[in-house]
């Protein structure tokens, strides 16, 4: 098989913030896909506190760096849950308002379109706060409509994982934002089991290994 090579950009969740086992959903995900074979390397590229703007000033540096002839170059965004937290200023405002999260990740596809790079979308999560729950809903609404025009799959997680006593649980035990090693085995969970390995292209007999 082709030399498989996938760039994860986003936010804390990318990162794995709180998973004292170190891998979070990123290396969990990871992991897995090499367990079915596949030669896979994969740059995690996520940092803390990142809205989808300041994703958007590091991506092309970051994924440019990473692009290798011959190879499978795979890209995987993840962000939006920053986006939705209240602006410094204190008025009331979010850090990035919806039109501007989708003008971000429109504008990132295309990047992506343009060099010929798979790119595959995993919405923001759930928190413990259901004002914030309730934006970051919306947002995912949006998110799925904009990747579905695109013909690029998308994971929402927003609700179900609102509706999820057991990641609920997770982010009170962790510091009330970040899941620790349970939710972010859900999270991956979640991501394999909604489109990866169709997006790789792996065959049926492969995936159940």
């Amino acid at each position: 098989m082709t030399d498989l090579r996938i760039s994860f950009v986003g936010d804390s969740y990318t990162a794995g913030v709180g998973d004292p086992e170190g891998l979070g959903w990123v290396g969990r995900v990871a992991r897995e896909t090499l367990r079915r074979g596949r030669d896979l390397t994969f740059y995690n590229l996520g940092i803390r506190r990142d809205t989808s703007r300041d994703v958007q000033a590091r991506f092309a540096g970051e994924i440019g760096s990473r692009l290798a002839a011959g190879c499978d170059n795979r890209v995987v965004l993840s962000f939006g849950t920053n986006d939705t937290a209240p602006d410094e200023r204190g008025d009331g405002s979010e850090r990035v308002p919806s039109a501007g999260t989708l003008a971000v990740l429109a504008d990132l596809l295309e990047w992506t379109r343009r060099r010929g790079l798979p790119t595959f979308v995993v919405g923001p999560p759930a928190l413990t706060d259901d004002t914030r729950n309730e934006r970051l809903l919306a947002l995912t609404v949006l998110m799925g409509e904009l990747t579905a025009r695109r013909g690029v799959p998308f994971v929402p997680l927003t609700q179900a994982f609102a509706e999820d006593t057991g990641w609920r649980a997770e982010l009170a035990a962790g510091d009330g934002a970040h899941p620790r090693a349970v939710g972010y085995e859900l999270l991956a969970r979640t991501v394999l089991d909604s489109g990866w390995w169709d997006w790789l292209g792996t065959p049926a007999a492969v995936r159940g290994a």
